[in-house]
């Protein structure tokens, strides 16, 4: 028994399953799937091709350095200055760097102790405003308690949209840098406006660490006087700053005012296989300034300088043995230089992996060819068709598909019964629990009839001649016919539509599930064709059926009558519901029960009618 076991686990390991395939003959549909499979082929030959599929890509490291070159010449009141690279730039820390355009000066500071410049928030009335030893984040020094009267100069503006307590002009003592900053608009233009013609180079080197392979944008033999042209010099690492503004989108001379922040995209899409090598460095120049916000308050220059690049630095000195400084509030334009991109080389497993992805792309033409299958099943879709298309192969080959490849199954649900009629192409359901009237005239639902064919059981033996059935049949089977003749026919019930019906032996109260009759509409009854002769009361088809299901069956005189009766009722519901499960769910007509109790008749005559808990059908 062991061996045997794991003979049979054995077996079960090295077992293979596959799908069963069906293949549809048609034109239409061939026309259709091969134009789906060449868009297929063609989608997939350009992303093979644009997108390097074939390629392993990686992403790069990258180092950037910036030299500023320029001189401007700052002109402020009687004085002209001159400014170089070392008085305008301030490298940043990372890929940045800050270049000043316009600034505020506040000379001969020193340590001290002076009144705060006037503010709404520095404004006081008495010493009670003030507290001592007060520091406040936005303030500019620590305030000594005392409240005394601001000294206005011809070199300060004048002080607008202030509360009352500044009427007098006072406000709260403080120990800082003294004079105290005032607060002064930006010149206008800009006091560094040339630095527009000013010109940076930068220098990128780029590694890629999968490929090990490393570049830069400065390559020999490069021309470093030239400038950048985006149609002309694309490769030209030098840029002149108003040139990248413009390109950004922004006007120089607006931005050089209060400042601005700049970015420099640097993208490199490198191809390294050696057949179609490439790596070139593509530029390109955003503003990311919120010039919106800053249009919305154009008279507010403290708004402005908010959302502006501005910081401030002091420089420092002695006069007179005291230690001075000048504080300048510097704006310009910050400048980030952004590199991104990806190294692309030839990889096989990477080719293999896209093109295995890319072949269930053609599993897309049989969902469609199923899906339009499946919608002309539908009413609605099956009338356009029709409507459009009254001579259209697709429509006889649909019909037979859906038939060859679609099942129904229904649910063996004991409260659910299932009944037919022989003038209808469908089957019927209802809830045995809503039967209040005859069977035959109850609302229904509607589900498709199976196409199954019934005869194949019968073609295992040739059914026997009609004219001599009678001569085959064994002597205790006529005696049996003979002891027990058939009842006469009694009146039709008015829910009878074919004649050959009888009343419902059943209880008044469970009648209705067994008046039914083969037919819907009136018209011959099914009893009467050849075909229900030879598939449900043919002796020698039943005998078989019994003996091919069960070789070894003892078919006594007593007992055959039963066995063939249940057969043949198996026999007519597998013929008309295209299921072999059906025998304690399915309802036969009277017509056809009777007939094939006639046939078949029971020793006593007392049949018990359907039964389904016990899962025997009909009696």
């Amino acid at each position: 028994m062991r061996c045997q076991k794991d003979w049979c686990y054995s077996n079960s390991m090295f077992t293979i399953k596959t799908s069963k395939v069906l293949q549809i003959h048609s034109v239409w549909y061939g026309i259709l799937k091969w134009v789906i499979c060449v868009l297929i082929i063609i989608y997939v030959c350009i992303g093979l091709w644009s997108k390097k599929m074939y390629q392993r890509q990686e992403p790069l490291i990258s180092s950037v350095h910036t030299k500023i070159k320029g001189i401007a010449e700052v002109n402020i009141g009687n004085k002209t200055r001159v400014w170089d690279t070392a008085d305008y730039t301030f490298p940043l820390q990372g890929n940045s760097f800050f270049v000043i355009t316009n600034f505020v000066t506040t000379e001969d500071q020193m340590q001290g102790i002076c009144p705060e410049y006037p503010t709404n928030r520095t404004c006081c009335s008495s010493d009670q405003d003030c507290r001592k030893g007060r520091i406040n984040p936005l303030s500019k020094g620590v305030q000594t308690g005392n409240c005394i009267k601001y000294n206005m100069t011809n070199d300060h503006p004048k002080i607008h949209d202030l509360s009352d307590t500044c009427k007098h002009q006072k406000t709260c003592e403080v120990a800082a840098w003294c004079p105290i900053e005032p607060r002064k608009n930006a010149p206008r233009p800009a006091l560094l406006a040339s630095a527009e013609n000013f010109t940076v180079l930068i220098k990128n080197s780029i590694h890629f660490p999968g490929h090990n392979y490393s570049t830069r944008n400065i390559l020999p033999g490069i021309d470093i006087s030239c400038t950048f042209h985006k149609t002309l010099k694309p490769d030209c690492p030098i840029f002149r700053l108003g040139d990248i503004l413009q390109e950004a989108g922004a006007n120089f001379s607006s931005v050089a005012i209060h400042g601005g922040i700049v970015g420099i995209e640097i993208y490199w899409d490198c191809n390294l296989d050696a057949w179609f090598y490439s790596c070139k460095p593509k530029y390109s120049f955003h503003n990311l300034d919120d010039e919106m916000t800053k249009s919305l308050h154009p008279e507010s220059s403290w708004f402005a300088s908010v959302l502006s690049g501005s910081f401030r630095y002091a420089k420092y000195y002695k006069e007179g043995g005291v230690e001075k400084r000048t504080l300048i509030k510097a704006f310009g334009v910050r400048f980030d230089i952004l590199v991104f991109g990806t190294g692309g080389k030839f990889d096989i497993i990477q080719l293999i992996m896209y093109i295995g992805s890319t072949l269930s792309y053609f599993g897309l033409a049989t969902v469609l060819i199923d899906f339009l299958i499946h919608m002309y099943t539908m009413n609605c879709c099956r009338s356009w068709v029709y409507r459009f298309c009254k001579v259209c192969e697709p429509c006889a080959v649909n019909e037979d598909y859906y038939k060859r490849k679609y099942e129904t199954s229904l649910e063996p649900k004991s409260a659910l019964k299932y009944f037919s009629f022989v003038d209808e192409p469908c089957i019927r359901v209802v809830k045995q629990d809503s039967l209040k009237e005859s069977l035959q005239d109850m609302k229904s639902e509607e589900i498709p009839r199976p196409q199954k064919n019934f005869i194949k059981l019968a073609n295992l033996s040739p059914p026997p001649h009609p004219d001599a059935s009678s001569s085959h049949v064994p002597q205790e089977e006529i005696q049996l016919l003979i002891e027990k003749p058939t009842s006469p026919p009694q009146a039709r019930p008015e829910w009878c539509r074919c004649g050959h019906c009888h009343p419902s032996q059943l209880p008044e109260s469970s009648k209705f599930i067994e008046e039914l009759c083969c037919r819907r509409e009136r018209g011959p009854c099914i009893t009467t064709s050849a075909l229900f002769e030879e598939l449900v009361l043919s002796r020698s088809t039943l005998r078989f059926i019994l003996l091919y299901q069960e070789p070894l069956l003892e078919m006594d005189a007593d007992a055959l009558n039963n066995q063939l009766r249940r057969c043949a009722y198996r026999c007519y519901i597998e013929w008309r519901f295209g299921y072999e499960d059906m025998a304690d769910l399915a309802i036969l007509p009277s017509c056809c029960r009777w007939k094939i109790r006639e046939c078949f008749p029971k020793k006593d005559g007392n049949y018990t009618g359907f039964r389904s808990p016990n899962r025997q059908g009909h009696i």
